[in-house]
């Protein structure tokens, strides 16, 4: 990977600051690492060695940063869209605004990026645009409305711009996750990924060329999708 100039949305934390990281120890010649928060800018440039990582400070949901990142980051041949939110709201009795804030951040700013960067990753030769997705894009859980069907949205975001793109040379691969044990998924005591391992696996995957990554829950759970709603959501709703 050492031709690879990487932007990383939502970098300060997480699944961002780990993909940073791993880019940094497969020897990637430069890697924009983004963050909402200016104060984090110097802690990520420590990441890397002197001038291999650039922080910048963006905020997907404004227009304004995206545009911005895209001027400053003109060499970039992989955009790996990794920032998110999960507000854990129900569709109907929850708070409007931050079912809105799920779409304008999963949906609305994975597809500013994605449209700020295509000009970008074509002058480049075409490259690499990764969307960090989630086992929510195929399957709905009470209380995680809004999450899922934004998730759901990019998803169709990623299938469409990866037809749209491919006429420019651009790969467009989409990463399915299961829980992963983040400062996101804190407080949750169920099983989770190792961050270090499955970003490991989605960095190996994306040297293959690969489409699609999914780990092992997720794929399985997708592979439920031609079932009926009574038997793919046993137990859930109508069908407890």
């Amino acid at each position: 990977m050492t031709e690879t100039v990487a932007l990383v949305t939502g970098a300060n934390r997480g699944l961002g600051r780990e993909f940073v990281a791993q880019l940094v120890e497969r020897g990637a010649r430069k890697i924009y690492a983004t963050t909402r928060q200016p104060g984090k800018v110097s802690l990520l440039e420590q990441l890397g060695a002197p001038g291999q990582v650039e922080a910048l400070v963006v905020d997907i949901t404004d227009p304004a940063t995206v545009e911005a990142a895209a001027a400053a980051a003109a060499d970039v041949n992989l955009l790996i869209n990794n920032a998110g939110i999960a507000t854990a709201t129900n569709l109907l009795t929850g708070d409007v605004g931050r079912i809105r804030a799920e779409m304008d951040t999963h949906f609305w700013g994975t597809l500013d990026m994605t449209r700020a960067f295509a000009p970008v990753l074509a002058s480049n030769g075409g490259g690499t645009i990764m969307n960090v997705m989630s086992l929510l894009s195929f399957r709905s859980y009470p209380g995680n409305g809004a999450y899922a069907a934004a998730k759901a949205a990019e998803w169709q975001l990623t299938n469409s711009t990866r037809l749209e793109l491919a006429d420019q040379g651009t790969h467009v691969m989409g990463v399915h996750l299961s829980s992963t044990d983040t400062d996101m998924m804190k407080g949750w005591d169920i099983p989770k990924n190792d961050p270090r391992v499955i970003i490991s696996d989605v960095l190996d995957a994306l040297v293959k060329g690969s489409h699609e990554f999914l780990d092992a829950d997720t794929q399985a759970v997708k592979d439920q999708l031609s079932l009926p709603p009574e038997a793919f959501y046993a137990g859930m709703g109508p069908f407890a």
